[in-house]
């Protein structure tokens, strides 16, 4: 069922990062700061480091083992302590009916904290309470980050980020 957009603040912070490392490690400032509830969409061409961004995210919130992209699957569970990950890669369903895929059942775990690569292809399925981050290439392993908190919670988990010494060589943009 999709969730209706709900009016808030927004908040929004760019950071580059300067190899796929630093990116993990900003990544995982965020994975310890999540908590169950917590939506993070990952936007980006392919290649951008939207997989990167999730193993350091994982990484961030206690998980030990592999993280690779469900890419050929919807979804990849990680247990992180009491926290499960639902990793979700929706770039193969475009064109697809995805009010039956049951998107739903991820974003509503009590114990979930839901990372969403390509969350253009199930827009209207997204909960309204999410952080938004858009990956660009700045050059071969450079990056620009741009995260905007869309609601609350995700509010919360840009404020950790910002309330944190970003990784060595990572820095504002603006």
């Amino acid at each position: 069922m999709a969730r209706p957009p709900r009016r808030g603040r927004r908040s929004d912070r760019e950071i580059a990062t300067a190899s796929p490392e630093e990116t993990r490690r900003l990544a995982a400032r965020l994975g310890a700061a999540a908590q169950p509830g917590d939506v993070v969409s990952l936007r980006g061409p392919l290649g951008s480091g939207k997989t990167t961004f999730v193993q350091g995210f994982a990484r961030g919130a206690g998980f030990k083992g592999p993280v690779v992209s469900p890419s050929f699957g919807l979804a990849r569970r990680y247990r992180a302590g009491r926290r499960l990950l639902h990793h979700l890669d929706l770039y193969r369903l475009a064109g697809r009916d995805l009010p039956n895929l049951g998107l739903e059942e991820y974003f509503d775990d009590p114990a979930g904290i839901c990372l969403v690569e390509w969350p253009e292809v199930a827009e209207a399925a997204l909960p309204a309470d999410r952080l938004e981050v858009r990956l660009e290439h700045l050059g071969e392993e450079e990056r620009r980050l741009r995260f905007e908190g869309r609601g609350p919670r995700a509010q919360r988990l840009l404020r950790a980020l910002s309330a944190q010494r970003l990784p060595r060589g990572a820095g504002p943009v603006r």
